[in-house]
């Protein structure tokens, strides 16, 4: 969150757009910035260091669907026929990968793990579906920005006596550059490429998205860590690019 919250300060300083924010929008902030940025990013790390690996990816797999009716309830987003078939196929497809991979984890609770994992996934449905009315108002930037500041500033007190107790000395050079990856890559252009994703698509088909993740993952395995693509994995390319494709394909009478 620090990482993140210094990168979209140092762009502020550095790009020509400044705006003021009205003072009634810094409750929807607090709000967004509670569900998802602090709520969500410590319930998951939290739970996945207690229940297992498969245990999470799957459970994330039905924050799509929480963010579909959440919009559909909210914003009277309508809820077509090519898009629960597409996210079914999503499911289906991600599940397909995700149930294939060798699981990990230390699974020391695995019941309240896997809660903090599904309270993670509704309040981030949440975030994705208040977070809109942000985007038409203001730019990407300005909303992340006030999103991790407000966050990290909250998040702050309950990761202190953790993160004073990180071995840095005992950090190689690969520890550095796996954790520059994850909050750089994992974390800033995640949370900007999706508020960019719900200002110009909507929450609901933004978070259809989650399901190309398991995708990706395997690809980048395969040329990474040499892992070989199986027609399992195949199938489940086509399953979940099929399932996205149909989610973002408008029917013509809309």
């Amino acid at each position: 969150m620090l990482t993140t919250t210094a990168l979209l300060w140092a762009l502020y300083f550095f790009s020509s757009t400044k705006e003021n924010i009205r003072p009634i929008d810094y409750i929807r902030l607090l709000i967004c910035s509670l569900l998802g940025v602090v709520i969500n990013q410590l319930l998951f790390i939290k739970g996945l260091s207690l229940t297992y690996s498969i245990h999470a990816s799957l459970l994330m797999l039905v924050t799509p669907i929480f963010i579909t009716v959440i919009a559909a309830v909210l914003l009277k987003e309508r809820i077509s026929v090519n898009k629960v078939l597409g996210l079914g196929l999503g499911i289906t497809g991600a599940t397909v990968l995700i149930l294939a991979k060798k699981n990990a984890g230390t699974g020391a609770d695995i019941v309240k793990g896997d809660l903090y994992v599904i309270l993670n996934a509704i309040a981030y449905s949440f975030y994705f579906v208040l977070v809109q009315p942000l985007m038409k108002t203001y730019n990407a930037l300005t909303v992340m920005r006030m999103l991790f500041s407000i966050g990290a500033i909250i998040a702050l007190p309950f990761c202190w006596s953790e993160f004073t107790v990180i071995p840095w000395s005992q950090y190689t050079a690969i520890d550095f550059a796996t954790l520059a990856l994850i909050c750089v890559c994992g974390t800033f252009f995640a949370y900007l490429f999706n508020i960019y994703g719900i200002k110009h698509l909507g929450p609901s088909i933004s978070g259809s998205y989650i399901y190309t993740q398991p995708f990706f993952a395997a690809a980048i395995a395969f040329f990474i860590l040499g892992e070989t693509i199986n027609l399992y994995k195949i199938i489940s390319a086509i399953l979940i690019f099929t399932g996205v494709y149909l989610t973002n394909k408008t029917p013509r009478h809309d």
